[in-house]
């Protein structure tokens, strides 16, 4: 792999961090705005929502900007991570708005398992292709 190739590696790895980064921080603010105009009604999920772009997101692509040698993911590998963090965030968000409302929805559960198994798909893949980077 070329120099030139990898300083571009990290610049993007660094901008995904970014994102991820102001993603969290929006998600941060519209929790604590939301929350205010609640009546004094709080949840756990929409307090927390900015978890899942800051801790599944921001982290991961930062570490990859700083490592020299962790290969960039393919598209594929970005989408369907990129999907389930947005899918996790999102039904956090919306399991959130629900318990302030003071209902439930038997559909939320759809949130977490897609969310869950998009996330899983990206990092597996992730692996797959640092296994096959390693054997040659």
């Amino acid at each position: 792999m070329f120099t030139s190739d990898t300083e571009s590696d990290q610049r993007t790895a660094a901008r995904t961090a970014l994102v991820y980064l102001l993603v969290s921080l929006f998600f941060v603010l519209f929790g604590a705005i939301y929350e205010h105009f609640s009546h004094d009604v709080y949840s756990g999920y929409m307090i927390y929502a900015f978890a899942f772009p800051l801790l599944g997101g921001a982290l991961p692509f930062s570490a990859m900007a700083l490592l020299d040698s962790c290969p960039v993911p393919t598209r594929l590998t970005l989408n369907l991570y990129h999907s389930g963090i947005a899918t996790l965030t999102v039904g956090s968000v919306f399991q959130g708005v629900l318990e302030i409302y003071g209902t439930t929805s038997r559909l939320i559960r759809v949130y977490w398992i897609v969310g869950t198994l998009l996330t899983a798909g990206g990092i597996v893949l992730y692996l797959a292709g640092l296994l096959r980077c390693k054997r040659t």
